[in-house]
Formats: structure tokens, sequence, C-alpha cells
């Protein structure tokens, strides 16, 4: 009876120890991820306490939502004009959302949550570092960085890259506040600093910026209220002005987005070459896509041949992704699934408040804010990292609401 209590700590420890390591190497390495995801997974089945587990699991909204989200999507893959085995395709996509409570059933003791915040934090601050050393000549770029000739990035593409150190920024300011400590403080802020500096400058982008503003908008109002909120209005339509004049990459990023977005024309094939316009013309046959389907949609995997379809004879360039997540569900499982969509995010929200601390509280809004806005220009449930991301830090930040003085 012992050698078995014996091996099911083991396992647990396992497990535990895996869940930690997926937040450090979510930014850096796809194949540890998907090997990390399968040493939590055996470890979840291979140890005991199923019980205990269905409670937890079955007493948190907001990590049975997205499992929830998942079974739709595999009702949805029993229907629609999909071809064959990209229902099945996509379902692996998604599958994330499924392995939310299995990885949050290692994140319930608070110093294992630490820990994982800790491991994410360095693998950003390690992604930042090496993108300095990049774009400064330091460093050359070796095989296990990603060979990108324009962006000084060393691991993601610069939307993941934006996506992925913007939230960082925003959780070294937390976890300055949170500190006791002097010294840690400033150390956060220093961190805080760099990053803001790495995606303003070195790895621009449309979409960073906005999350960043959305995030300081988000801080502001969350400590200080109204006079928080108009203190960082303020300083980011200053800072943005700074920014807008001293870097040409980012003047020029602005300046080509509008007039890309003034050129488009509805109705009319949209230049490849025209990032904002083509994705316009995504959005429109897209949402022209879920008046014919919608209710229940084109079924899961079935957004591609649904498209091709409507574009046909047009002109217009075909896609498989309208790099909109809203769009792409509410395509594939019409108005329901992309109710059950906003329905997570709203729960996550509402939730976050009864987590175990403030921190966690306003790491979770801000998962949400950063995953909800993001998902307005991409498919970011879909992709790897971003849609990982979601569900680690989702499934860490909310294992926490069974800490929360015991509040249901």
């Amino acid at each position: 009876m012992s050698q078995l209590l014996n091996l099911t700590r083991g396992v647990d420890r396992l497990g535990r120890i895996a869940a930690i390591a997926l937040g450090f190497f979510i930014p850096i390495s796809v194949a540890i991820d998907n090997l990390l995801l399968a040493v939590v997974l055996g470890c979840f089945i291979a140890g005991a306490g199923y019980r205990e587990k269905v409670s937890f699991v079955a007493s948190n909204p907001a990590l049975v939502i997205p499992a929830a989200l998942y079974g739709l999507l595999a009702v949805g893959a029993l229907h629609g004009g999909a071809a064959p085995g990209e229902a099945t395709q996509y379902l692996g996509k998604y599958a994330d959302l499924l392995l939310i409570p299995v990885i949050a059933a290692f994140f319930r003791a608070p110093s294992t949550r630490r820990i994982g915040l800790h491991a994410f934090s360095c693998a950003i601050i390690l992604t930042v570092l090496l993108s300095f050393a990049i774009y400064a000549g330091l460093l050359s770029r070796l095989p296990l960085f990603l060979h990108d000739e324009t962006y000084a990035v060393p691991f993601k593409h610069s939307l993941t890259h934006s996506i992925l150190v913007g939230f960082g920024t925003f959780m070294f300011v937390h976890l300055a506040i949170s500190t006791q400590s002097s010294a840690a403080r400033w150390a956060w802020l220093v961190l805080a600093t760099l990053a803001l500096v790495n995606i303003t400058f070195l790895v621009p982008g449309r979409t960073g910026y906005l999350l960043l503003g959305v995030l300081g908008l988000y801080t502001g109002f969350a400590l200080w209220r109204w006079t928080g909120l108009i203190t960082i209005l303020g300083v980011a339509v200053l800072g943005l002005a700074i920014a807008y004049h001293t870097s040409d990459r980012l003047h020029d990023r602005i300046a080509r987005g509008l007039a890309e977005y003034s050129a488009q024309h509805s109705g009319v094939p949209t230049d490849a070459g025209s990032a904002v316009g083509i994705r316009m013309e995504f959005y429109r046959n897209s949402l022209a896509i879920i008046r014919d389907h919608p209710l229940i949609g084109a079924g899961t995997g079935g957004f591609r041949a649904a498209y091709a379809e409507k574009v046909k004879g047009s002109g217009m360039t075909p896609t498989a992704n309208p790099h909109n997540e809203y769009l792409l569900i509410a395509v594939q499982l019409g108005i329901v699934g992309l109710a059950a969509m906003l329905y997570m995010f709203w729960v996550q929200w509402r939730n976050a408040p009864r987590l175990a601390s403030p921190l966690e509280c306003h790491l979770a809004r801000g998962l949400v804010l950063t995953i909800a806005i993001g998902c307005l220009f991409n498919s970011l449930l879909l992709d790897h990292t971003e849609g990982l991301l979601f569900a680690w830090l989702t499934a860490l930040l909310h294992a926490g609401l069974e800490s929360a003085g015991g509040k249901r």
C-alpha cells in the first residue's frame, strides 16, 4: 500500500514539474511543448484521486466551459463540408481547450502556481534579452533560433513575439506591484521597461500596440480607477506620438496600414500584398458565409471549403483562415459556437475576483483582454503558441479558485 502511495505521489510530482516546465517552453519550442503536454496528460491519467479531480473541475466553470466549447467543435465535425481529415486536423489544433482542466489539476497549490508564473517570466526575460542581443549584432542566429531577417526575434514570428512580450510587460508590472521587496519591485519594473522598448522599437506590430494600450488602460483603472485611466491614456497618447515620430518602422507600419484600409473596396478583389485590405476581404466574405449558415455553421474544419465556394469565380483569394477567431468559430459552429466562446471569456472575467490573490485576478483579466482582443485580428485559439498560452494560463490562474476562501 505504501509503495502504491509513493508511486502516486511520484506521478503527481512529475505532473507538477511538467506543468511548470510547460510555462517556460511555450514561448520557446513547439516540440518540447508537445512532449510536456503528453507527460502532463499521462500523469493526470496515471494519478489517483479521480473523484477529487472531477469535483475540482466540475465546481469551476472557468475550467469546464473551454472543454464544453471543444465538445461543440467535436459535434461540429459530424456535419458540414470539410475535406476528409480536415475536421480532425482542426480538432487537434483546438485540443488545448480540452486540456485546461487536466493542466489545472497540477496547479492547485499556491506555491506551484507561483513557480509556474516565474518559469513563464524567465522565458519572456530570455526572449527579450536574446532579441536585444540579435538586434545589436552581439549574437548570431543559432539553429534553435527563428530565421527572420526582418525582426530581431529569437523563437517566434513577430506577431506571436509581440503578444507574448506584451503580456509579459503587463505581468512584470503587476509582479512589481504585488511584491513586498523594494529591490524586487525595481527589478520587475526594469524588466517591464525593457520588454516595452522591445516591442515598441525592435519588434513593432499593430496588434502588439493595441494590446499594450488596452492592458495599460486596464491597469490604470484597476489600480487607481478613473484617475489612473485618464493618466494612463494621456501617457499612452504621448508615448505613441513620440514613438511615431522617432521610430521609422512604427511610422511606416501605421501609415501603410491606413493606406491599405483606404484602398480596399467591397466586392473588388484585393491586392494580395495589402495585409489590411486582404483581411477586410476575408472578414466580409466570412460574414456572408455566417449569414448563409447562421445557427450551426458549416461544420468544424469546414471554413476552407465554405470560403472557396463563396469566392468562386470572383477572383478573390481563397483562404483557410480569416485571421479572426470569432469569425472562424462562427463560420464553423454558427451563433451557438460564437456565444459559447464569448461566454467562456465572460466567465473567466467574472470569476477573476474570486481567485486566490489580487495578482492572479489581474493576470486572469489581462489574459482575457489579450486573447479576446487578439482574436479580432488573428485566430489565436487555433494557433499553437497563443492557444496553448491561453490554455496554460487559464489552468494555472483559475486553479486558484479553490484557494479563494472556499468561495464558489
